[in-house]
């Protein structure tokens, strides 16, 4: 047992030694341009060029293309980087997509609106269903990007205190629902337009009027969530919480749940009448033949001004309520606090814009330089001729990612990586954007848990040392290992029965790709 126990601490020493010598997400994607710029100047000499086939707009048809290396060193490309940088970023999908939801997200969760929602939830729950409340609680949590991190992970400890069960039993839940359950969710979240956007520009790579909607994943998450709860509740209840034993609580743990009190419980009420009012307006735009928000030509909702506006809605969800319940609960006093509020949130976000900037021209140089098309379409003829598609190829695709997601926490960092050349490739195989986007999601929440590098990891051990100061790192990943492989597990499943059943993957997301 010693042994076992050196060797996986050793192991997970050079896993952890190995994602620190990376450099920063921002100084990454600066080194890819840099490598792009070379690789396409050396692949413009060689000559290196591929023929497709390929939708062409004009004649509305699909014709051979045959499509050669640009340089970028040559003195046409260096006119163009020098020219495009700004235009590079103001013009990348992710970056308004990101902005404007967060805008909507960081008034509901500045109020208190989302901390108090979460903890009302599990204070009322019955004590049968209790883990798997934290659990699934954790999951809807990432509607409001970390919020279930720092309110909902510490109150999973508190909750099962209160009911005379292990608190490290409780945070191992509710870490679970929140990291592990990261891509799963009933709701539409901060994520979906992100990852919606990177897909985007990647498809275009291939097809130009491509457009991957931040509902691209909707239908396989929503089942996902209650699949994820009920893994997340049978690890725990049957591996986690019988491992940990029965713990012994003292005076410095105190059973406060932090109830909620009058002013926020005010401020709930004025929320929802505010959100019902919202959505009653919504669908007064949308659900009648002839509504505004429908498509005016064909009545279409799929293909409507609602569907390209929905960031828009998504962002009004969480603002509207949050403000109605700012006002409810006295947490604003006037309209300077809300854009204070906006200001705040956008602050908290500076690093990740300054990626968007590096990330966003690594992908421009690798569109221009051509090297996205010719990598996809030889990565594609090469798993062709092997006989290496369908779905040998999807979960090779997770594990390859859940793999990455070790050494590579940030998720917007992996898929603006990855995206530019597994999309693309995917889509000469006959795999929609959206399916790929879908796999990548799997293997990358599953490994989210037991990443060292994860940014809130380091916060999931302060709180378990809270309880036992003998867990370190090593204790904590061992302790979450259990739900990452069961995750990982029944999710692969689950998609492989999605694609043999052919459900779409979301709203107006296909499986596959056709030309």
């Amino acid at each position: 047992m010693s042994t076992q126990k050196n060797f996986i601490s050793k192991a997970l020493d050079r896993v952890e030694k190995v994602g620190n010598s990376l450099p920063d997400p921002s100084t990454l994607f600066f080194y890819l341009a840099l490598i792009v710029v070379i690789v396409s100047h050396i692949c413009y000499m060689l000559g290196i060029s591929v023929t497709y086939e390929a939708f062409d707009q004009s004649t509305a048809s699909i014709v051979q293309k045959t499509t050669s290396a640009i340089s970028l060193l040559t003195p046409d490309g260096i006119r163009y980087m020098y020219t495009s940088i700004i235009k590079n970023f103001t013009s990348f999908f992710p970056l308004g997509v990101v902005f404007v939801i967060l805008l909507g997200v960081g008034v509901a969760e500045g109020t208190g609106f989302m901390s108090a929602v979460l903890r009302k939830m599990v204070i009322i729950t019955p004590k049968k269903a209790l883990t798997a409340s934290v659990v699934f609680l954790g999951i809807l949590s990432n509607v409001a990007s970390s919020v279930g991190y720092v309110v909902l992970v510490p109150l999973g400890a508190l909750i099962f205190m209160s009911f005379k069960r292990h608190p490290i039993a409780g945070l191992a839940a509710t870490f679970a629902g929140v990291s592990g359950g990261w891509s799963a969710n009933i709701l539409i979240g901060t994520n979906d337009p992100m990852f919606a956007g990177l897909s985007t520009e990647a498809a275009r790579i291939l097809d130009p009027t491509y457009l991957v909607q931040p509902t691209a994943n909707w239908y396989f998450m929503f089942v996902s969530t209650f699949v994820i709860t009920i893994v997340g509740t049978l690890v725990t209840e049957k591996i986690i919480e019988p491992r940990l034993g029965t713990y012994n609580m003292d005076d410095d743990h105190e059973l406060n749940l932090n109830v909620i009190n009058k002013n926020e419980n005010k401020g709930m009420l004025f929320a929802l009448i505010a959100f019902i009012a919202f959505i009653g307006v919504v669908l007064l735009l949308v659900l009648p033949s002839n509504g505004i928000l429908r498509n005016p030509e064909t009545g279409s909702i799929l293909q409507s001004p609602f569907m390209s506006g929905i960031i828009v809605t998504m962002s009004l969800v969480f603002f509207i309520p949050g403000i109605a319940y700012g006002i409810g609960a006295g947490t604003i006093k006037s309209d300077k606090e809300v854009v204070a509020l906006m200001v705040k949130t956008i602050t908290t976000i500076s690093g990740f814009l300054v990626l968007l900037f590096f990330a966003s021209q690594f992908v421009a140089f690798f569109n221009h330089s051509n090297l996205g098309v010719i990598l996809s379409v030889t990565g594609a003829n090469a798993l062709k001729s092997v006989g290496f598609v369908g779905i040998p190829l999807v979960i090779s695709f997770i594990l390859l990612t859940a793999f990455i997601n070790i050494f590579i926490a940030v998720d917007s960092a992996k898929w603006a990586i990855m995206a530019p050349i597994f999309v693309p490739m995917f889509m000469q195989l006959g795999i929609s954007p959206e399916l790929t986007q879908a796999a990548y999601r799997v293997g990358d929440s599953s490994t989210n848990i037991i990443a060292p590098l994860m940014p809130f990891f380091p916060l999931m051990v302060a709180f378990v040392q809270k309880y036992d100061k003998n867990f370190g790192v090593g204790s904590v990943i061992t302790l979450m290992l259990p739900y990452s492989i069961a995750f990982l597990a029944v999710w692969i499943i689950l998609l492989i029965i999605w694609i043999l059943l052919g459900i779409p993957v979301g709203i107006g997301a296909p499986l596959f790709y056709h030309m």
